[in-house]
């Protein structure tokens, strides 16, 4: 129970004895009103979501806006304690115990070898611990994400797909970032258009899952406001930083080449390389309305997300 809980009670203790109050308040009724705010708090500090990629692109805004709610929350990675790690099954247990909720982010992507396996193996140890609700991140247009959406919609909790189109943030926040401050964005597509989509919405509408009612069931797949190839998405760039940002299609083989001068691991460098020459293949051309579904707005536009990056700086040369 919290000081200001526990100070509101004993002055209602005290007016009882020195104020003819209109409606009785007998000792009974006031002990019960004690009980019934021990229990809420009791109940509250048990509600705990746990976000896992709690330190990525999707992950950290989930838990800001948590906190900032003032709701509990855990965050799952690496560099938590305890620690969270898809690799390392043997701490799972005790970071789901006393969970309520979680949102599952798979590093690097449900695309990647081994994901649905620990999807499974995740959902399975949810259940046990009687996890109430379960929202996935997932992508559009990757077959193997699609296997861990059904088993988690196969898991007989309640659950929330969030389906997204390629992140704006991977031009600010990923390997991309050190391209548009070198001056050239340079991958193996050509004319192909992707209707990006801004993390912060991903962000609202996963807590909006975690927090509201009127999500369960619900398989949101998000997209930005419009079709764009990556040239147009290096022209808004330019014209937001005054900078000449210019697009280079490149053979695969140009592009691991230059994954690998980076010292990637090969896992990443082959996840990459397949989502550039097989998911960005055209079949996600299009734009859908889960932005809308989910939050009843519109989604943020590229150009708004081009300008917050340049403003937070994170295209500095």
């Amino acid at each position: 129970m919290t000081a200001a809980k526990a100070t509101l009670l004993d002055e209602l203790s005290i007016l009882k004895d020195q104020v003819a109050w209109n409606v009785q308040i007998d000792s009974c009724t006031l002990e019960a009103m004690k009980e019934n705010t021990l229990l809420q708090d009791s109940s509250t500090l048990t509600e705990t979501t746990l976000v896992l990629g709690g330190t990525g692109k999707t992950g950290r805004r989930i838990v800001r806006q948590l906190q900032d709610r003032g709701l509990p929350v855990r965050m799952g990675s690496r560099s938590a304690s305890p620690s969270f790690d898809w690799h390392d099954r043997s701490n799972w247990s005790q970071l789901l115990s006393g969970v309520s909720s979680i949102y599952i982010a798979y590093h690097p992507d449900l695309a990647a070898p081994g994901a649905s396996e620990a999807i499974q193996a995740l959902v399975d140890l949810t259940q046990r611990h009687d996890v109430k609700k379960i929202v996935l991140l997932s992508g559009r247009g990757e077959p193997e994400a699609q296997r861990c959406e059904e088993i988690v919609r196969a898991s007989g909790t309640s659950f929330t797909i969030v389906r997204c189109a390629w992140f704006n943030q991977n031009f600010s926040e990923n390997f991309m970032r050190d391209m548009v401050r070198e001056g050239t964005i340079a991958l193996p597509v050509d004319g192909v258009r992707e209707p990006f989509v801004d993390v912060e919405d991903i962000a609202d509408v996963s807590v909006a899952a975690l927090t509201e009612k009127g999500h369960d069931g619900k398989v949101y797949e998000l997209t930005g406001p419009e079709l764009l190839t990556f040239a147009d998405a290096a022209s808004a760039i330019s014209e937001t930083t005054g900078r000449k940002i210019q697009f280079q299609s490149i053979s695969t083989d140009q592009f691991m080449f230059g994954l690998q001068s980076q010292n990637l691991p090969e896992e990443l460098t082959q996840l990459l390389c397949y989502l550039f020459t097989e998911v960005l293949d055209g079949r996600n051309a299009r734009l859908a309305d889960g932005v809308q579904r989910a939050l009843g707005r519109q989604p943020r536009s590229f150009a708004d997300y081009a300008h917050r990056a340049f403003t937070e700086g994170h295209w500095n040369v």
